[in-house]
C-alpha cells in the first residue's frame, strides 16, 4: 500500500467527495493516492529544475 501522510490525505479528501460508489472501487482513496503522488511528482521537478 502506498503511504499518503495523514495531513495530505485530509487536505485531499476535503477536495473530494463522493457520496456514491457504483465502481466497486474507492474513487476518494483513488483520487487520494494519484494526487499525493503527481504532488511528489511536482516536488521531484522543482528540485531538478533548481539543480539545471
Amino acid at each position: 500500500m502506498i503511504n499518503v501522510p495523514a495531513e495530505a490525505r485530509e487536505i485531499i479528501e476535503k477536495e473530494i467527495s463522493s457520496k456514491e460508489n457504483i465502481t466497486g472501487i474507492d474513487p476518494r482513496w483513488t483520487h487520494v493516492i494519484v494526487i499525493h503522488k503527481l504532488m511528489e511528482i511536482e516536488k521531484r521537478l522543482d528540485a531538478i529544475e533548481r539543480k539545471l
